[in-house]
């Protein structure tokens, strides 16, 4: 049997994904609970009465092979959630965790003078959004338009007394980083 989608149609049902999963699960008709898990056959049984028809094998192939690792399976594939990113009120269920000594926060240019007045803020999500490396900054920071990188002192925040925890895909998340823990890098 062949499981594959078409890449435009994997990149539309993983798009489809992360609202439901991250914001708006009423939107299909399903529950989150305090974790941010749903149940995968309701999930899938939604997901078809809203025109996006996927087989468990087709989801465990989407899950497995997003770029960015948004979705998580439990380890009998009833269950599935976002990795983070939710707006609405779940809790993760992270442990806090040592950062490394420096991370890095992409965004547009039109961020930059906010970002400088206030620092980083969490905004409508559960947390500042970290990445480990400048390519990952520099990609997501893409999204946002023309590109810019903070560094972020993370291990001296973390030494003050600032949280960091780490999400199934690698992101680091924390609630606020201050203006004094950035620089400016990219466009240097």
């Amino acid at each position: 049997m062949n499981y594959s989608m078409d890449e435009k149609a994997l990149k539309t049902t993983s798009k489809f994904l992360s609202l439901v999963l991250r914001h708006q699960p009423e939107a299909i008709g399903i529950t989150l609970d305090e974790q941010g898990w749903t149940n995968v056959a309701a999930l899938m049984t939604k997901l078809q009465q809203h025109n996006f028809p996927i087989t468990l094998e087709q989801l465990k192939v989407l899950v497995e092979t997003n770029a960015k690792k948004r979705f998580a399976f439990n380890e009998d594939f009833s269950s599935i959630r976002a990795s983070q990113g939710h707006s609405v009120s779940i809790e993760l269920g992270y442990n806090p965790a040592i950062p490394p000594a420096v991370l890095y926060h992409g965004t547009g240019q039109q961020s930059i003078a906010s970002i400088q007045e206030t620092g980083l803020d969490k905004r409508e999500r559960h947390h500042v959004h970290l990445s480990a490396d400048r390519e990952t900054a520099l990609n997501v920071g893409q999204r946002h338009g023309k590109p810019c990188i903070f560094e972020v002192a993370a291990a001296q925040m973390q030494q003050e007394g600032f949280t960091f925890f780490q999400s199934d895909n690698g992101v680091w998340l924390t609630d606020h980083v201050p203006v004094r823990y950035l620089q400016l890098i990219f466009p240097g």
